[in-house]
């Protein structure tokens, strides 16, 4: 399986590729914003997991001190 995410200003030109992408035989359905929001979120929860144990006290003590700056 392969897949693409597009994205475009234009309402008309995604209706356009989702058109051409069907009659290609690709499937295609535009995502709602809360869709595109959930995968954006789980790719920067990917990107961002160490596997690393972070202790949340000391976690939270760096961000107080870190925005007296």
């Amino acid at each position: 399986m392969q897949g693409a995410i597009l994205h475009s200003d234009s309402n008309k030109d995604l209706r356009l590729v989702i058109q051409l992408a069907k009659k290609l035989g690709i499937s295609a359905r535009k995502l709602t914003k809360e869709e595109l929001e959930d995968y954006c979120l789980s790719i920067a929860i990917s990107e961002g997991r160490t596997g690393k144990y972070v202790d949340t006290e000391e976690f939270l003590n760096e961000l107080r001190d870190g925005s007296k700056d």
